[in-house]
Parts: structure tokens; C-alpha cells; sequence
């Protein structure tokens, strides 16, 4: 076992001791819990956050849970019965605003557990609950949390060389922050697994929230992300659609016509940057679903292919297994 790996072990364990309230709320006795940073996640405010947990569902078997006041930010591990290599990190939405748990983090690990690809669902910080340099909290988390995949992938049974990224509205603007902003410098290294590439092999964006500076962005996002009042040179380069360059992993982009919320205008106008760019890239636009259906629409909608359309995908620039 390296140093790396029993370093991760044992903050894994003191997580567990030390948030009780996530193990009970969020995870089950068997769930692999790995915490982010080994001791205070940066910038942490002065004032304690407490976290909170509202299931949104009405059948105690089908949890819905959205959660809120992440003072101490995860992954959650959810391994298949028959591993393929593959590895998937997963980024619930919830407008920066609270995380939608179980509809954009446990179901979409369930499937891609039964495709053979290992799930790990970022629990990351809100910004707007205190924190300094609010407008890197949620990267400065996904960009640890590659990172910490990659060092760890010999425990993980994962190949490192095929880890993506599938992010949900605004756990969308997250991945494809991530997927255009690996490289950026927003949090000091802390330990050895900050020498690891943060950069993902594939993105799979299902309603993502893209621009913050277009007339169509989620203004709820943005503010909740910049805070209010922010300005156009705020906006701009925290803008998907405005960080592709040619290192761009491929993306896979999913948006309902209908969408009320998010306007598919997000995902074409990153398309279409990834297309001036020539960056490998899929659009899916469907005729209805509206927004935040995750893999809960019946079969007979269009838009309940997407999981397949992603994995056929994300096999294709090798990444998944066919």
C-alpha cells in the first residue's frame, strides 16, 4: 500500500467519525467515503456550516434528497460487480445552491455500475455558504477530486488513463469548468496527489447550465456562484463557452427543447465553440423532458436514451468499455 493510499484510508476513516450526519444522511455502512482535503477545505468560514438534508420524495424507497452545508467535501464511492477499468466522476446540480443527491448522484451511479464503471459522486462546497474566493470553491473540489481518483486508482481497481467527467445543470457548468479549466491554478497543493492531472478524458453535460454572461444563463447559477452584482469580467471567463481550446476532452452534450429552467441555448452555443475549435463533440437536443429528469423518464421519451447515447460515446473515445 503506498503512503498515498494509507494517508486516504485513515481520512477516510476520520471522515466517517467526524460527520456522522453524512454517513447516516448520505451513504450507507458499506459506502467508500473519501475525503477531499486532509484537514479544513480551503478558505473555510469563520462561522460553522451545518448540513441539511430535505428528501423531496414522498416513497421512502425512491430517495430524492437535496443536501446543503458541505463543510467538509467528498467523494462517495459506488463500485460495480464487475469493473471494467472505467471510472466516472459525477457532479449532482442544484443551481450552486444545494446538490441534488440521489435524482443526479446515486441513480446515474447505478447505471453506470451496471455498465462496469466505477462512480464517484462529488459531494462539493456551495459557494455561497461563506467561503472565501467563493467563485473557485465548487472547481477547487472537482479539481481535487481527479486528482485524488487518479493517485488513488490502483485501490480503486480503475485505469488512469479513463476517468470522465458527467455533470447535471449546474454540476454541468461544474464539469465543463472542469473540463476546460483543469489546468488552472485555483487552490495550493496540498499533498502528492496534487501532482495528478485534473483533466478528464471525456464530459458528458446533461442540462448544463454553460454561459454566465449570455442572456440566457440560470441568473440563480450565476449569482449563487459570483454572488450578486457580479460584472461581465467576472462573468466571462467563467463562461464554458468561452475556455475551449484545443485540449478540450471530448464532450457529449444532452438538453430538452422544452426546458423551462436552463435554455438549450447553453448547450449549443458550447457546441458550437467546440466545433470553431475542432474539438470532438456530440449535441443531443430532444423534444421534451424539460429539466432535471436525470434517468427518471419513462422509456417511451426520447429523451430517456441519453444514458445509452453517453456510453456509446464515451466507448467510442475510449474511455468506457463498447
Amino acid at each position: 500500500m503506498t503512503q498515498f493510499t494509507r494517508r486516504t484510508t485513515l481520512a477516510a476513516a476520520a471522515a466517517l467519525t467526524i460527520l456522522p450526519r453524512l454517513a447516516r444522511a448520505q451513504t450507507s455502512a458499506q459506502d467508500e467515503v473519501v475525503p477531499l482535503w486532509p484537514g479544513a477545505a480551503p478558505g473555510a468560514p469563520a462561522a460553522p456550516i451545518h448540513r441539511k438534508v430535505a428528501d423531496q420524495s414522498r416513497d421512502p424507497a425512491k430517495p430524492d434528497r437535496w443536501v446543503t452545508g458541505i463543510d467538509r467535501p467528498v467523494l462517495v464511492v459506488k463500485r460495480p460487480a464487475r469493473p471494467n477499468g472505467s471510472a466516472m466522476l459525477i457532479v449532482p446540480g442544484g443551481g450552486y445552491g444545494f446538490l441534488s443527491y440521489d435524482n443526479e448522484g446515486t441513480s446515474q451511479a447505478a447505471w453506470l455500475n451496471a455498465r462496469g464503471v466505477t462512480a464517484f459522486i462529488l459531494l462539493y462546497r456551495l459557494p455561497g455558504e461563506g467561503w472565501s474566493q467563493r467563485e473557485d470553491v465548487p472547481l477547487q473540489d472537482a479539481q481535487r477530486a481527479m486528482r485524488l481518483i487518479r493517485a488513488g486508482a490502483s485501490r480503486f481497481g480503475i485505469d488512469p488513463g479513463k476517468v470522465g467527467v458527467l455533470g447535471f445543470s449546474a454540476g454541468g457548468h461544474l464539469a465543463g469548468s472542469l473540463a476546460t479549466r483543469h489546468s488552472e491554478r485555483v487552490y495550493q497543493p496540498v499533498d502528492q496527489a496534487d501532482s495528478q492531472s485534473a483533466a478528464p478524458q471525456v464530459a458528458g453535460l446533461v442540462y448544463p447550465v454553460v454561459s454566465l454572461l449570455a442572456p440566457f444563463t440560470h441568473v440563480g447559477s450565476r449569482d449563487n456562484l459570483l454572488g450578486p452584482g457580479s460584472t461581465p469580467a467576472m462573468q466571462k471567463p467563467r463562461s464554458v463557452e468561452e475556455r475551449v481550446d484545443g485540449a478540450t476532452c471530448p464532450t457529449f452534450l444532452v438538453h430538452a427543447a422544452d426546458d423551462g429552467l436552463v435554455p438549450p441555448a447553453n448547450s449549443i452555443a458550447l457546441f458550437q465553440a467546440l466545433q470553431e475549435a475542432k474539438r470532438a463533440s456530440a449535441l443531443h437536443i430532444f423534444e421534451n423532458g424539460g429539466h432535471g429528469f436525470g434517468v427518471r423518464l419513462p422509456a417511451t421519451m426520447q429523451a430517456a436514451a441519453w444514458p445509452s447515447l453517453f456510453a456509446s460515446f464515451a466507448a467510442t473515445h475510449g474511455v468506457t468499455a463498447a
